[in-house]
C-alpha cells in the first residue's frame, strides 16, 4: 500500500512539472499473442547502425552506453554527448549481446552482461538516473514489447521488440521524437545463440 502511494504522489509531481507535456498512454499488460521474447541473442555480424540524414545547423545525438568501470578501461569509447534538452537518452540501453528473461508479469534484459532493465507489463511509473526523471509506460501492442519514455521536456523515447522469422529473429526498433519530429531513429536485428 505504501509502494502504491508514493508511486501515486511521484506521478503526480512528475505530471505537475510536465506543465503542457501531455503524460504517456498506458499499454496493456496482456500479452494476447502468447509471445516469448526469451532467449540469448546477438547483434547482427556487427552491423553498423544507420542513422537519419541531418538538417542544416541540426546536432546530431549520441546516445551513451553506459558500461562499467572494468569495460571501459579494456575498450576506450566515443565520448558520449547529446544534444540539448534531450534527457530522455539517458534511459536508452544498448548491447551487442543481450539475454531476455520473460515471466508471467515482465521482462528482465541484460545487456552485455553489465546492465539489467526490468520491465513490468503494463506499467506506467516515473523512472530516474541521477537527477533526471521521466514517465514510463511499458507492455504489449499485439505481438509487440512496447516501452516509451517521456522526458520533462517532451522528448519521447520509443522502443518497440518483436519476433520475426518464426522467431529465430528478435527485432528492436528506436526512435527519439520531440514535437512530432523525429531526432534519432534506429533498429536493431538481433539472431538467437
Amino acid at each position: 500500500m505504501i509502494r502504491i502511494v508514493t508511486l501515486l504522489a511521484a506521478a503526480a509531481l512528475f505530471s505537475a512539472g510536465c506543465g503542457s507535456v501531455p503524460p504517456l498512454e498506458g499499454k496493456s499488460a496482456a500479452n494476447t499473442g502468447s509471445v516469448d521474447l526469451s532467449g540469448d541473442w546477438a547483434l547482427r555480424g556487427g552491423e553498423k547502425v544507420s542513422r537519419p540524414p541531418l538538417a542544416d545547423g541540426d546536432q546530431p545525438i549520441w546516445i551513451p552506453r553506459r558500461t562499467s568501470q572494468r569495460q571501459q578501461r579494456q575498450q576506450p569509447q566515443q565520448r558520449p554527448r547529446r544534444s540539448d534538452g534531450t534527457a530522455v537518452g539517458v534511459f536508452l540501453e544498448t548491447g551487442r549481446a543481450i539475454s531476455i528473461t520473460q515471466t508471467e508479469h515482465g521482462l528482465f534484459i541484460s545487456f552485455d552482461r553489465a546492465v539489467v532493465e526490468e520491465y513490468t507489463f503494463g506499467e506506467n511509473r516515473v523512472v530516474s538516473v541521477g537527477p533526471i526523471e521521466a514517465q514510463r509506460v511499458s507492455g504489449w501492442e499485439g505481438s509487440a514489447f512496447v516501452v516509451e519514455t517521456l522526458d520533462e521536456e517532451g522528448a519521447r523515447l520509443s522502443e518497440s521488440w518483436s519476433l520475426m522469422n518464426d522467431g529465430a529473429e528478435l527485432v528492436r526498433r528506436i526512435a527519439i521524437t520531440r514535437d512530432e519530429t523525429e531526432e534519432f531513429s534506429m533498429e536493431q536485428v538481433f539472431d538467437r545463440n
